[in-house]
């Protein structure tokens, strides 16, 4: 019981604080790590924390830096995307004009292409036209002349009067035609 009561007095004291001696060593080993700390740990920390800090901001700067030339090349395409689309429309417009002037261009030259060859068509039926009367009016007359002469008894063979003949007979026969239209 004594041990119990020497135990008691000397436990009087609190546990959670270390006897003096210890408690000034600890102070002084505490000092000691904190002056450590503070004069050579503390500012190499800092240092690479502020060189972190400016990395990251660094980084920042240059990825908003970036995002804006992005922003920048993004626009200018768009911009070179449109003139694009607005030269292509201007293309398909001209080659619109272009090949309607064409085709109008075409159909002209056919048209004045079918003018001559019907010009030329009626001109060779004229031509031909008058070859064939000319021809008719020959094979006419000399059956004519042929005729008279076998019904008078005599050759007609003067061909000055069997042209004169001919010819007259002709017209009047052109006229009785005409006015019977």
């Amino acid at each position: 019981m004594i041990a119990n009561l020497q135990l008691a007095a000397e436990g009087a004291q609190n546990p959670l604080l270390p006897p003096g001696p210890e408690l000034l060593v600890g102070t002084i080993a505490f000092a000691i790590v904190f002056f450590f700390l503070a004069k050579k740990l503390l500012p190499n920390i800092n240092k690479v924390l502020e060189e972190r800090r400016e990395a990251i901001e660094g980084g920042m700067e240059k990825a908003e830096a970036a995002q804006v030339e992005a922003q920048s090349v993004l626009e200018q395409y768009r911009a070179q995307l449109a003139e694009a689309r607005h030269e292509a429309a201007r293309l398909r417009q001209e080659a619109t004009e272009q090949g309607a002037a064409i085709i109008a261009e075409m159909r002209a030259e056919g048209q004045r292409q079918r003018e001559e060859i019907v010009a030329a068509g009626h001109a060779q039926i004229e031509a031909d036209r008058k070859a064939a009367a000319s021809a008719l009016r020959q094979d006419v007359g000399k059956l004519a002349t042929d005729l008279a002469g076998k019904l008078v008894g005599e050759s007609l063979e003067d061909h000055a009067r069997q042209s004169r003949v001919i010819d007259r007979f002709l017209d009047e026969l052109e006229e009785k035609a005409e006015a019977a239209r």
